[in-house]
């Protein structure tokens, strides 16, 4: 199984697990990020490494349509591969529910390749 970015992460967008990605399957947008599923090796550094928990495996029936999400974006977002620090109101955002319908944006974040 794959891991997976959920509902939680719009609007928080920690980014600790970027660093830890031993394949970098993370890709970015304007409020979010997202994991390449196709990518990803289910090794699970990044799980623990988010003050959010946005990330799951995807068995459950609610994973499975944040798999598709996440696979759909990370096809035309930018990869991301280092850290940078979480926006200023991240922890207002943290633990809020339903953010996809409210605050999920399409377009790309600005991301950063690792030198």
């Amino acid at each position: 199984m794959t891991f997976v970015v959920t509902d939680n992460c719009i609007k928080c967008k920690y980014m600790d697990c970027v660093e830890v990605c031993p394949v970098d399957c993370f890709y970015e947008g304007d409020n979010m990020l997202v994991i390449h599923p196709d990518e990803c090796i289910d090794c699970g550094v990044c799980e623990p490494e988010c003050p959010a928990k946005p990330s799951s495996p995807t068995p459950s029936r609610v994973s499975k349509s944040w798999l598709k999400l996440n696979a759909e974006y990370a096809s035309v977002w930018p990869n991301i591969t280092v850290k940078r620090e979480a926006p200023a109101d991240a922890k207002q955002f943290d633990g809020v529910l339903n953010k996809l319908k409210q605050y999920f944006s399409v377009s790309p974040g600005r991301a950063t390749k690792r030198t």
